[in-house]
């Protein structure tokens, strides 16, 4: 594994993409040993902050994350996940967590 770059907490950020329409679905962090399972078992392992563990998607949802490809960016301080998604993405029910923009006004919409 190339020498990553994880933050003062040993977290590295996870977009995660749809491995055929490239949507970005979701985005949340992992630790190293999210990453080595992610890639021994296929299946889309995080680390939930909010928890203080790891999570596994759709571990108690059924909302699946099949691991196609792990990529990683130029510096060395993100990833993707590009997945096959089963069920939606979000836990609010949305195909994608990004389901709402900012318009002109500042105010934040349901995505159009």
């Amino acid at each position: 594994m190339p020498d990553l770059k994880y933050d003062e907490n040993g977290l590295i950020p996870v977009i995660c993409q749809d491995a055929d329409t490239r949507q970005v679905l979701m985005m949340a962090y992992a630790k190293r040993e999210q990453i080595i399972k992610t890639i021994k078992t296929k299946r889309a392992t995080y680390f939930s902050r909010s928890r203080n563990s790891e999570w596994v998607k759709g571990e108690t949802s059924g909302n699946t994350q099949q691991v196609v490809k792990v990529l990683v960016d130029c510096d060395l301080d993100t990833l993707i996940y590009l997945v096959k998604q089963k069920g939606n993405a979000c836990h609010t029910g949305a195909q994608s967590c990004f389901y709402r923009q900012i318009d002109e006004n500042g105010e934040i919409k349901e995505n159009e």
